[in-house]
């Protein structure tokens, strides 16, 4: 949350070489940072919103979805189709009501909209909490695609098996600091005496 904007950052953050620990989200994401929220109901989406106008929150002011003061539907519909369609969302129907659509459609909206940016890096948060696994296999697809092209990932996630498949270096955290770091073919064993506030062997 602190990388991303939503919290103070206490010390030093750099974003692509620019200083950034002052900037606020929208200036954060100018320079290419993403964020995919942990909690897409409370932090990611406007459940009263209709899709289109979730799938680019965030860049509502910016071109080509804003002429000035005035919104450009055409193309904010026309950008939301597109994302839906290539992100899998059900129904690809930019005017549905977000609070319709499933768990899983809901994620992958979110991720259309922040990996769709295309982002010099980009912060995930328990990205297949509470999906199924078509879903599932779906996001980290597109997540390994963007991390393949060069794009910086921080993945927070509970899940063993899906940090294993995603990331080149494990952190563990325990009492809010780093215990160490280890490989992605690291055991439950090794892992769980960081967790457990050991030192890795």
């Amino acid at each position: 949350m602190a990388i991303a904007g939503l919290v103070p950052v206490r010390g030093s953050l750099r974003i692509a070489g620019h200083q950034a620990a002052s900037l606020d989200v929208d200036a954060r994401r100018a320079l290419g940072l993403a964020h995919i929220a942990e909690d897409r109901l409370g932090m990611a989406l406007i459940t009263e919103f209709t899709a289109e106008e979730n799938a680019i929150l965030g860049d509502q002011r910016r071109s080509p979805f804003a002429r000035g003061w005035l919104a450009a539907p055409g193309a904010i519909t026309e950008a939301a189709r597109r994302r839906m369609e290539e992100y899998d969302v059900r129904p690809a129907e930019p005017k549905a009501p977000t609070g319709t659509l499933s768990g899983g459609n809901q994620q992958k909206l979110v991720c259309a909209r922040e990996m769709g940016r295309q982002p010099l890096c980009l912060i995930v948060g328990q990205p297949t909490r509470g999906v199924d696994i078509a879903a599932s296999d779906f996001i980290h697809q597109r997540l390994l695609a963007l991390k393949e092209a060069g794009t910086a990932m921080l993945l927070v996630s509970a899940d063993l098996d899906e940090i294993r498949a995603l990331a080149h270096r494990i952190l563990v955290m325990e009492g809010g600091r780093i215990a160490g770091a280890l490989g992605p073919a690291a055991s439950e064993r090794e892992l769980g005496v960081l967790v457990g506030g050991g030192l890795a062997r």
